[in-house]
């Protein structure tokens, strides 16, 4: 695949986001990027964070993954955590003010920069940029017209889980979790199947689409046309029979799949390595179509009050030392391809355990907006994926 396509989705949002978001018209700021810090002043001794809970830790859990009070230490920054565990809660908190850094999915970035909720980056001020997969480095969803709007973080692939004792095979499709069909064992797919609770669930419908129905001429799932786009619909309101639950929380996720009541899922690799620590007999695996993934990325908010801090943050979160600790922790791949090597918490294959040789088989969220690269340069914009989501969603209540 075309990594300069890249990819990326949505998590469940209100109503008044998806306003938000088609009144921003998927344009920057019409006063264009604020100019750029060409050098740092004095440390403010404070940094107020917002970000999903596993990539903020200071040793509460585990005295082992600590790269908070060590930041500290070094910096003088007192680090202040606001957890978020979802797209919708950190665009919240973003939108609410007050926040200084966000660590955002690939779904959310771009969303917060076209709300000018967070500032463009000079990478000079970030020693260690270079030191970046230079796959990730000008990915399309922080860096907008020639502007960097964050310092890549962590990515991970949303695999197939599956139940090995049930599939003594890795399962070649998504199909399993698409079209009723009878599983391995004899018995129908049909209330054991999870799909995720979002709108990003239409991406998976349509990557599974645009690799089994050529005809509908589906190019990027991201893009979608209104017959590609009802297309997806119709599946994704077929599935929705065959499903035990939408799952939002990871653990309830490993809870339904520990006590067999679901055998086959989209899923991120922390709930395999979970259910794995448990004992349980599942795998993952990345079918025949590929899959969709998610690619985080550290930003600063636009009225950041600790900028200086807030550097130096950015220049910590790509060290190699915390990249390795976090993929280790929170079950991703560094954006620093060196934090793979000689890190004692994530072992000599950890990595490759989280999905890192995947990489050109993912998709990665990316925001859908109305203007695309389809012939027509037209494309069913977000705010529709999130209103027919939820719709769908309501009705399998």
């Amino acid at each position: 695949m075309n990594q300069t396509i890249v990819r990326a989705a949505v998590l469940p949002l209100t109503a008044a986001f998806a306003l938000t978001l088609a009144a921003c018209g998927g344009k920057p700021s019409a006063n264009g990027p604020a100019a750029l810090p060409i050098s740092l002043g004095p440390l403010e001794s404070a940094l107020d964070i917002v970000a999903r809970p596993e990539y903020l830790q200071r040793g509460a859990e585990d005295a082992r993954y600590d790269w908070i009070s060590k930041f500290e230490t070094e910096t003088g920054c007192t680090v202040n955590v606001t957890p978020a565990t979802d797209s919708q809660e950190i665009y919240g908190q973003m939108a609410e003010g007050g926040h200084d850094v966000v660590i955002a999915p690939s779904d959310m970035s771009l969303q917060l920069i076209r709300a000018g909720l967070v500032q463009p980056i000079n990478t000079a001020l970030v020693p260690s940029y270079n030191a970046i997969d230079i796959r990730l480095r000008r990915a399309l969803w922080h860096y907008v017209r020639d502007v960097h709007y964050g310092v890549p973080f962590q990515w991970a692939p949303n695999l197939l889980l599956y139940d090995t004792s049930i599939f003594e095979t890795p399962p070649a499709s998504w199909s399993v979790v698409f079209e009723p069909q009878d599983l391995p064992d004899g018995k129908p797919n049909a209330g054991r199947i999870e799909a995720y609770d979002a709108p990003i669930a239409l991406a998976d419908a349509s990557l599974y689409l645009f690799f089994n129905r050529r005809e509908l001429g589906i190019l990027n799932p991201y893009q979608l046309e209104e017959p590609q786009y009802a297309a997806v619909l119709e599946l994704m309101r077929s599935q929705r029979s065959l499903l035990h639950a939408y799952w939002h929380d990871p653990q309830e996720q490993v809870r339904a799949f520990a006590a067999g009541e679901v055998v086959a899922s989209g899923a991120w690799p922390r709930q395999l390595h979970e259910l794995e620590a448990m004992g349980r007999p599942v795998a993952g695996t990345i079918p025949q179509e590929g899959a969709t993934g998610r690619a985080d990325t550290t930003m600063i908010a636009a009225q950041a009050k600790h900028p200086n801090c807030a550097y130096r943050w950015l220049e910590w979160s790509i060290g190699t030392k915390t990249q390795g600790d976090v993929a280790a922790w929170a079950g991703t791949v560094p954006a620093v391809t060196a934090a793979c090597e000689n890190n004692a918490l994530l072992g000599p294959g950890g990595c490759k355990a989280n999905g890192a040789e995947d990489f050109d088989r993912i998709w990665f969220w990316r925001t859908p907006e109305k203007e695309c690269d389809t012939a027509f340069g037209r494309c069913v914009p977000y705010e529709r994926w999130v209103s027919d989501f939820d719709a769908i969603r309501q009705a399998a209540d």
